[in-house]
């Protein structure tokens, strides 16, 4: 197992409402031919509150929203808008905030309105992650969630997408659709001998200079696409809405755009939802090994799970699971199996679709289902499941996510060079989540970031947030993808209250369970934080 170069593929922490938004969206949008179209509005509202100098001319600038459907940039896109209820607009930013009299570029961005105009308290912004993932995909699936809510009454739900992300552009481009496929095909990063190893690093350096050649302004734009700038630009949306002060609702890794805007605008925050969260000090090593060991208990969970069903894929024995399920799986390296239209399933997307349905218990019948598929050599089901995640449309279209997810992440963190420090986490990696080992020695291969044109610009640490309102953490006991402990360290960096949630899957914040959106939904309206303590269970 290559760690790093698995963490540029199956590592994107989205949100479980991200992955289901834009079916949710389909299913709920009604019949669009029967609704009016979208009237086009041209709306100033700022600027609202602290105002950067220089930057004036941003906070003020009006809005004109209208029609969603040329918003769409993928196939998850168009069924996601495709309710005539809601609007979309684009909002300018500086390409870089050193210089804001420069280039500019474009923050896409989704609203539906609040229900009750007149009782309207502001706008709720949304990220579900990633990083790379659409807020407005994201949103356009939560307004069907929280239409008739005091949440949908009270607040217009806004989603962005965040810069070089889906309908903001320029988008980072670095992976042609037939090269991502070629890309998930190849199984090289199993091979760890020295010469798999600098295959493995050719093929890194080739990407990095691929997204610098082929992502609009260069370098330029990668230099400014990390977290550090994101929240500069939420800044500059906050007070375009109209809003003196945020309110916010950021899952995964929407919880690192959380903290790092309340360190940057602290006097800005004025109601914070962070749910699954990043552990603020952890560095990409030790969250890495962390996030292994979440994917492992819910291998685990799974596994006990499907050991009850009469066609279990793994066996009655969850204590042979991981074997079994090694036994399915690794073959794939040297003979994957065909799924039709030249497309073969590798071993990379078989456990990528694994990863997948790991997220939510939802999944869980769809992933047995596979396996036994896969135990007959089929793999139509895992490719799939590996489709959802990587976002392929079924035109083999794929959305910006993951290009965008390893731009972000390389300048979000410092780059990991030392071989020891590699080979290191790869077997503290193995050993909390040996279902995904794929049998073959390890490598030391450098990944993209390692060949990145640009320096990092954020680094993990321990946020400043003195001043910041008491924000709300919400942590999953068994959450694959950001483990517990990351929502328990988060909430005592930010000084802010944990809402525990007993349950096995990524996020839970308008995902149905009423415990924990009243306790949510309490404090969004009105301030009031749950008991300390409190604990939430399906």
């Amino acid at each position: 197992m290559r760690l790093l170069e698995r963490y540029r593929s199956h590592s994107a922490c989205v949100a479980v409402i991200g992955l289901l938004a834009a079916g949710v969206a389909g299913c709920s949008s009604g019949d669009t031919s029967q609704q009016a179209a979208a009237e086009a509005v041209t709306e100033t509202r700022g600027p609202a509150g602290v105002v950067p100098a220089g930057l004036e001319r941003y906070y003020s600038q009006p809005l004109e929203w209208g029609n969603c459907a040329s918003y769409a940039t993928s196939e998850d896109a168009e069924s996601a808008f495709g309710s005539s209820a809601l609007q979309c607009a684009r909002l300018s930013v500086p390409l870089d905030y050193a210089e804001p009299a420069g280039e500019t570029i474009t923050v896409g961005l989704l609203r539906s309105r609040a229900g009750d105009a007149d009782g309207r308290i502001g706008s709720l912004v949304v990220n579900p992650g990633g990083p790379g993932a659409s807020g407005m995909v994201a949103a356009a699936g939560l307004a069907s969630r929280v239409s008739g809510t005091e949440i949908g009454q009270k607040f217009d739900l806004v989603g962005f997408d965040p810069r070089g992300v889906g309908a903001s552009e320029p988008q980072v481009e670095c992976l042609t659709d037939a090269e991502r496929d070629a890309d998930r095909a190849s199984d090289s990063e199993t091979d760890g001998s020295p010469a798999g190893v600098r295959a493995q690093e050719a093929e890194e350096k080739e990407f990095a200079e691929r997204c610098t050649e082929r992502t609009e302004h260069g370098a330029r734009m990668l230099a400014g696409i990390g977290t550090r700038d994101v929240v500069k630009d939420l800044d500059v949306l906050r007070s375009v809405l109209g809003d003196e002060k945020l309110t916010y609702a950021g899952y995964s890794y929407g919880t690192r755009i959380g903290s790092t805007y309340a360190e940057a605008f602290p006097q800005n925050v004025r109601a914070f939802v962070l749910d699954g969260a990043l552990d603020p000090e952890q560095d990409l090593v030790e969250s890495l090994v962390a996030q292994g060991e979440g994917f492992g208990i819910a291998f685990r969970e799974f596994s006990a799970w499907c050991a009850q069903q009469q066609d279990c894929a793994l066996g009655a024995d969850p204590a042979g699971a991981t074997k079994a399920f090694q036994d399915l799986v690794q073959p794939l390296i040297d003979d994957p199996v065909d799924v039709g239209d030249g497309r073969p399933l590798s071993y990379e997307d078989a456990t990528t679709g694994v990863i997948q349905a790991l997220y939510s218990q939802q999944f869980w019948g769809q992933l047995n289902s596979g396996l036994n598929e896969l135990r007959a050599g089929r793999g139509t089901t895992l490719m799939a499941l590996a489709d959802m995640y990587n976002q392929r449309g079924s035109d083999g279209e794929y959305a910006s996510t993951q290009d965008a997810f390893t731009a972000i992440r390389c300048v979000d963190d410092p780059r990991v060079t030392d071989e020891a420090e590699i080979l290191e986490a790869q077997r503290r990696y193995e050993e909390v989540a040996p279902f995904l080992d794929d049998g073959r020695p390890d490598g030391a291969a450098l990944d993209a970031c390692a060949f990145w044109p640009v320096p990092n610009t954020s680094e993990p640490h321990l946020p400043n947030v003195d001043g910041v309102p008491p924000v709300l953490v919400i942590s999953t006991t068994n959450d694959p993808a950001t483990p517990y402990e990351a929502g328990v360290n988060l909430a005592k960096a930010m000084g802010g209250a944990l809402l525990t949630y007993e349950g096995t899957q990524h996020t839970v914040f308008l995902q149905g369970v009423s415990c924990v959106d009243d306790a949510a939904t309490d404090y969004l309206l009105e301030g009031t934080l749950p008991p300390e303590g409190k604990r939430c269970s399906s």
